[in-house]
């Protein structure tokens, strides 16, 4: 079953290919993922970041995300550009997916 979480992220799970190793448990920085009996499970999807170090580890591409849109990218240009990191929410850049 694909699980998203499209009204605050891109993020895209399918749990029935999904073989439990737990790579993105591991990896993700919010606990989006948490341990499940057959399969990994998406405990809290919409705090998603959008980094994208879920789907880089998942050995068996049972998640999608757009990397580099939401708040991760927000953070990352601040850290190098400087400032306060901007999602589209506050008046920031407004292609940006909202925090």
């Amino acid at each position: 079953m694909i699980e998203s979480a499209y009204l605050t992220n891109t993020l895209e799970y399918d749990s029935t290919i999904c073989v439990n190793c737990g790579a993105c448990i591991l990896v993700c920085p919010h606990e989006v993922f948490a341990e499940g009996e057959d399969a990994v499970v998406l405990a809290r999807a919409e705090d998603c970041m959008e980094c994208g170090a879920c789907q880089r580890n998942c050995p068996v591409d049972a998640i999608r995300v757009e990397s580099g849109v939401g708040c991760a990218a927000a953070l990352i240009n601040a850290a190098v550009k400087g400032g306060e990191p901007r999602c589209g929410c506050d008046g920031g850049d407004t292609s940006a997916s909202c925090c």
